[in-house]
């Protein structure tokens, strides 16, 4: 099943992006801005700017989720959107 989304992120407050699922999901991530110095970070409920990996203006990431697994966001700064497509094997 695949699902497509798009989030304004928080610079302070996580926001889920993807949810938990019983099977394992592919996700490919992109960071709707253009400017420089603009960045998505990805992790668990607990991300910050300074615990997480980060997406760079109009660059994508792919990752596979495991059963169970939900993956959240905050930008730096505040504001920024992320285009979400997963699909769910």
């Amino acid at each position: 099943m695949l699902s497509s989304s798009v989030f304004t992120l928080s610079n302070t407050t996580p926001t889920r992006i993807v949810n938990a699922s019983t099977n394992p999901q592919k996700v490919r991530l992109h960071n709707m801005t253009k400017s420089s110095n603009a960045f998505v970070h990805v992790g668990s409920a607990t991300v910050t700017t300074s615990n997480s990996i980060h997406i760079d203006p109009a660059s994508d990431l792919q990752i596979t989720l495991g059963p169970g697994d939900d993956l959240w966001a905050v930008s730096d700064p505040n504001g920024l959107v992320v285009g979400v497509l997963a699909v769910k094997q």
